[in-house]
């Protein structure tokens, strides 16, 4: 298995790699465990409410429900500010952990961040 955020290729990007979840921060932020190393994970290209925050706490809990404890596949994209690894999440049965918080109305599109009209879409349709 390959450990993520340690090694990056010549472009810049980690290999994706798959892990297990060991943690939910919150709705956008979760904590894998790859190699016996745990590593701070945030959802490439959406935005949670915080857990103070109204809706907060279903967020944390909607992504808890989807991947606490599961193996899922990680798809590096960069670093943020904090030192997390942002990455689009892949559950397994091969849905988008980011996609699906949006569809289900628990996160909405980072537009400051993510040019990613898929996004864009299901933050749309999810207000209709």
């Amino acid at each position: 298995m390959i450990t993520a955020a340690v090694f990056w290729t010549v472009v810049g990007l980690a290999a994706d790699f798959h892990a297990n979840v060991v943690r939910v921060k919150d709705g956008d932020t979760i904590v894998v465990a790859d190699d016996n190393k745990q590593i701070d994970i945030r959802l490439e290209g959406i935005d949670c409410p915080e857990s103070g925050q109204a809706f907060g706490q279903k967020a944390k809990q909607a992504t808890s429900q989807l991947v606490f404890g599961k193996t899922v596949t990680i798809q590096p994209t960069g670093t943020d500010k904090y030192g997390r690894t942002l990455a689009n999440v892949l559950l397994p049965d091969g849905r988008s952990l980011n996609e699906e918080l949006v569809r289900q109305g628990y996160a909405w599109w980072f537009r400051k961040y993510s040019k990613d009209q898929t996004l864009a879409k299901l933050e749309a349709d999810a207000r209709q």
